[in-house]
């Protein structure tokens, strides 16, 4: 597998394959936000001994009012810090890279997890999944800015080689960068270079607090439904997410999820293949691929930088090492 097979250098980070385990929320996860035995047991396997080349982890909330799901990683406090340090540690011995994904729920969550009213970007949406209690202010905004920026700081502290910022499948910021749910007449709403408003200053914030450190952003690139974001939108929004300094962009689904119907496999690579034309920072492409034939023949025709292979490596732990084996 001579592309699948080769390392990929991205930001100051080489990492020593194409294979990526996308970020998936497990059952189990944590106990009381907090990284338990099962969970680096989860993750130990999915490295296979450093056959899968990326490891990006489930997503965790920066803040309270962010929480998206009960047994939800953490990464909102400094209590979280040591438990995600043990899970860093225990994969680098594999010899794996490893990025946190940090993430805020906004109106994708309920007031009877996080005990707060859900708060978006607009409180009257084209969405029906997705319906805050109350609209952000600028206070609001200031806060969600402050709260990824001191995750991202705890993600350094904890040894991750990577931060991911979350911005798909309807939580906060793909709120915002969503027609369908994004209402908003201040500088927030309206056209896309005003919708990735915060997006922009989440980036800053964050490269701003980890460093030198590789930032990825997870793009909710189309809707797929009348009314939400297009594949225009998406290549507008990832040429000023690589100004604003981004490493990589992960490609994926937005409000209405990470899955196609209308299409069998390598979900989003319509859109990758467009992105790719207008950005020089690696993309992941994610989304029903299977087979190290098939995730060989996307990198070889340019869809994508690198492969995230989730349902098939939930299956199979060896997945990674059997794919880099596969014959062309």
């Amino acid at each position: 597998m001579e592309y699948l097979g080769s390392p990929l250098k991205i930001g100051r980070m080489t990492v020593n394959n194409r294979i990526v385990l996308p970020p998936m929320a497990t059952a189990g996860s944590s106990d009381d936000g907090k990284v338990t035995e099962q969970l680096i047991r989860y993750y130990l396997e999915k490295a296979d001994g450093g056959a899968t080349g990326l490891i990006i982890t489930e997503h965790a909330f920066v803040s309270q009012e962010g929480k998206a799901s009960d047994r939800q990683l953490s990464i909102a406090d400094d209590s979280a810090i040591e438990g995600l340090k043990a899970l860093t540690e225990a994969v680098h011995v594999e010899g794996s890279k490893i990025a946190a994904q940090i993430n805020h729920a906004g109106g994708n969550t309920r007031r009877e997890l996080t005990g707060l009213d859900p708060m978006g970007p607009s409180m009257q949406t084209d969405f029906p999944k997705i319906q805050p209690e109350r609209e952000m202010t600028g206070e609001d905004i200031d806060k969600v800015v402050c709260d990824f920026a001191e995750s991202a700081k705890r993600a350094v502290r904890a040894g991750f080689d990577a931060v991911e910022i979350h911005s798909a499948h309807g939580y906060l910021l793909n709120q915002f960068y969503s027609p369908l749910s994004n209402k908003r007449s201040d500088a927030y709403g309206g056209p896309i270079e005003n919708r990735v408003r915060l997006h922009l200053r989440v980036i800053q914030a964050v490269r701003e607090a980890v460093g030198e450190i590789p930032v990825f952003l997870r793009l909710g690139s189309i809707d797929t439904v009348p009314g939400g974001s297009t594949i225009k939108d998406a290549v507008d929004a990832s040429v000023l997410f690589e100004k604003a300094g981004i490493d990589l962009l992960d490609i994926s689904g937005g409000l209405t999820g990470f899955i196609r119907t209308d299409v069998q496999s390598a979900y989003f690579a319509d859109v990758t293949r467009e992105i790719k034309k207008h950005v020089r920072i690696p993309i992941l492409l994610t989304g029903g691929i299977s087979s190290g034939r098939e995730a060989e023949a996307l990198l070889r025709e340019g869809a994508a930088d690198l492969i995230g292979v989730g349902r098939a490596m939930l299956r199979d732990s060896k997945w990674s090492e059997k794919a880099l084996a596969e014959k062309e």
